[in-house]
């Protein structure tokens, strides 16, 4: 059975079928989640909302759209609130009405079916191991001759990677139009440095789209959001369902983006774990792919007899969840892709992938 039968890790039902053990047996890295879990805000707002589930909600989003607005100094009228990225990714691609749209492989798959599902084309450039799967000037600047509309990972998924906003910028130099998913810039140190956000509310040809769900660890509230021009927005508002967001998510958000505390202690964590971690594995005889964000991309040693899909099954029967890459286009057999989890469980991956890794020393047979 494959683990990602929908496109996505963190399906702990599917695992559970496969490997024959209750969901919350499971470690699951095979999902970009916060490790320290959702805000105590969430909580509180959970116990609260029996009194409120009688209400409809803001069919406009006006206090979560405010407050990011605030955050992000950009006028609300730039900001469309969505059930998850996903939705926003959709109705972007949607919005751009492009016959053919690039895309810089591997990245999430997401993109290439909301592309698919709006009637375009799919043009993948592949990002190149030798470059540390970087998206680099030279490369783009070709294919921008070529392909005008793009959809971009910043930081990219699966690579960890920070596409450099000057690339961006040609790009709209270029007169291309461009959606940058920047659903990870939460966790780059110098995010609010890095990011792309007041650009797009005042451009005719960037969108910008973020998620709540990854860093405040609440993937089971969809909850992400777009920025453009006010323009651009109210069209997007305009494809989108009625009551899209609902109210407990309405809630959750506004109330996340108050705990300062958790953001600066997720930081300063990660900072430490994602370079221990990495250490870790590399003293594994493992290659790891630099990250600027909280997860990683590793690739297996031709000289060990196990591929990725072997690796994610051996750890699922030890309640160990991985995500497989090689199901990512333009990554092959050797990748995984993990979370940075907190240190007692990231011990008992490195533990588990020992034990592995020495029962397929050079020269033993691949075997299940």
């Amino acid at each position: 059975m494959k683990l990602e039968q929908f496109g996505h890790g963190g399906d702990l039902l599917t695992a559970a079928e496969a490997f024959g053990r209750d969901r919350g047996d499971f470690i699951d890295f095979s999902a970009n989640m916060n490790p320290f879990g959702p805000p105590a805000a969430v909580r509180t707002q959970l116990m609260q909302y029996a009194d409120e589930i009688r209400h409809y909600p803001d069919p406009a989003v006006r206090k979560l759209r405010s407050l990011l607005a605030e955050r992000h100094g950009i006028s609300a009228d730039s900001v469309l609130i969505g059930n998850g990225a996903a939705e926003v990714i959709d109705l972007a691609v949607r919005s751009m009405k492009a016959e053919t749209v690039g895309l810089t492989v591997p990245c999430f798959g997401e993109y290439a079916d909301a592309v698919r599902k709006a009637g375009g084309k799919v043009h993948s450039m592949a990002l190149l191991e030798e470059d540390g799967f970087q998206l680099t000037k030279e490369r783009l600047q070709a294919r921008a001759r070529h392909i005008h509309t793009w959809v971009i990972g910043s930081p990219n998924n699966p690579t960890g990677r920070v596409v450099d906003p000057e690339l961006i910028r040609m790009l709209l130099d270029e007169n291309c139009q461009i959606m940058l998913d920047e659903a990870f810039m939460d966790f780059v140190p110098g995010g609010r440095q890095l990011t792309m956000i007041r650009e797009a509310a005042e451009s005719a040809s960037l969108f910008v789209v973020r998620s709540l769900t990854k860093f405040y660890a609440i993937p089971g509230i969809r909850l992400g959001y777009i920025v453009g021009s006010p323009e651009r927005i109210a069209a997007l508002r305009a494809l989108q369902v009625p009551w899209s967001v609902n109210s407990l998510a309405q809630q959750i958000g506004s109330a996340v983006l108050e705990d300062a505390e958790y953001e600066r202690q997720t930081m300063q964590f990660l900072s430490i774990e994602r370079e221990w971690m990495s250490s870790q594995l590399r003293s594994l005889g493992l290659h790891v792919i630099d990250s600027q964000t909280n997860y990683l991309l590793v690739a297996l040693q031709s000289q060990m007899a196990i591929d990725s899909s072997d690796l994610q099954h051996e750890l699922g029967e030890e309640g160990i969840l991985i995500r497989n890459a090689a199901l990512f286009e333009g990554l092959d057999g050797r990748w995984f892709r993990i979370a940075v989890r907190l240190r007692q469980d990231n011990e008992r991956l490195l533990s588990a992938l020992q034990a592995v890794l020495d029962s397929r020393g050079p020269g033993k047979e691949r075997a299940r």
